[in-house]
């Protein structure tokens, strides 16, 4: 995994994708990424010139990624290098995983590599990138886009998101959570959130969501219902409706149906065989109800979900979790 650095880089990307990519994580017990960072010529001047790196790969790192994460710029409608542009569609050509944060998807587009296919932004940029890139299918109001090989997210936070979905990606949710928790962060926002939320912060720390939130993980193997959430939260479900698209950008049932099929994913990734036991312990009732969500949620079946994430565990992991190798 190759991230790019280009001339006024904004820090905090740089960040999030050290911390989840570049750290070795040796509690997790597997393979961690072989994460490096490149940059034309080996050096870069970050955003606002706070620090330059230096002594760093040139753009050749890129040629040997297999995922490719392109530049961000506080400037959209700043051209990126040509180098750096080579760099993109040549990782394109040869199939490697690309994935732009941020104002990342300007870069993308600018290579060429997101014609006709679908991507976020910022909101912030949405009509600049429409103008520029009218053949890209953006969708401006969701946290993030998994369009197979090329992966786009929204503001700088939302790089967080699309960070911890790769690494759910490449090595399921029980990883995934362990990441996050690590983190002290939301282990799971499904892409399809809205990244503009009316009130990110409530005026009033009672009247979060959080609470009834907490009450409801605990219980997602019991029958849940707006009503019955907002009879916890001491609301009408109409305030409900409108406090989940405040605060969380989606509705009560898409954020249970998005928290059962995570919690489907663990108790998969962790031997439940049968599928009738998971579907009735996610709270998501019978196999092919089980089996019609995951495919819209992962994209899996839950048989290939099985087969590409369940696997013998390391001792060392497997003891951490209290039962035998």
């Amino acid at each position: 995994m190759a991230m790019i650095v280009d001339a006024g880089s904004n820090p905090f990307e740089l960040g999030v994708v050290t911390e989840l990519f570049g750290l070795r994580r040796p509690e997790l017990g597997r393979p961690w990424y072989d994460f490096t960072l490149c940059a034309p010529g080996g050096r870069a001047v970050m955003h606002e010139e706070f620090f330059t790196m230096s002594g760093i790969p040139d753009l050749d790192a890129a040629d040997r990624a297999d995922t490719v994460i392109v530049p961000n710029r506080p400037d959209p409608e700043a051209e990126p290098a040509p180098a750096v542009l080579a760099a993109v569609r040549r990782a394109a050509a040869r199939g490697a995983r690309l994935v732009g944060l941020c104002t990342g998807a300007f870069v993308l587009a600018a290579a060429g590599v997101l014609d006709g296919r679908r991507a976020t932004a910022h909101w912030r940029w949405a009509d600049a990138f429409r103008a520029r890139f009218p053949d890209v299918r953006l969708e401006p109001d969701v946290l993030f886009v998994d369009d197979g090989d090329v992966l786009t997210s929204a503001g700088s936070a939302a790089a967080l998101d699309l960070c911890l979905h790769v690494v759910r990606r490449d090595h399921g949710a029980e990883v995934a959570n362990a990441v996050s928790r690590r983190l002290v962060f939301a282990g799971h926002r499904d892409g399809g959130q809205r990244q503009f939320v009316e009130r990110a912060l409530p005026d009033v720390p009672d009247a979060s969501l959080a609470p009834v939130l907490a009450w409801a993980r605990e219980r997602l193997d019991r029958p849940l219902t707006v009503a019955g959430l907002a009879a916890r939260a001491a609301v009408s479900p109409a305030t409900l409706h409108r406090r989940f698209r405040a605060e969380l950008g989606t509705t009560p049932l898409a954020w249970l149906t998005a928290e059962r099929v995570a919690l489907a994913c663990r108790l998969i990734e962790r031997g439940e065989p049968g599928l009738d036991a998971v579907a009735r312990a996610s709270g998501l009732g019978t196999s092919a109800n089980l089996r019609a969500q995951m495919r819209r949620h992962t994209g899996l079946a839950p048989s290939a979900y099985r087969d590409r994430y369940v696997r013998a565990e390391p001792a060392a992991l497997a003891a951490s979790r209290g039962r035998p190798a």
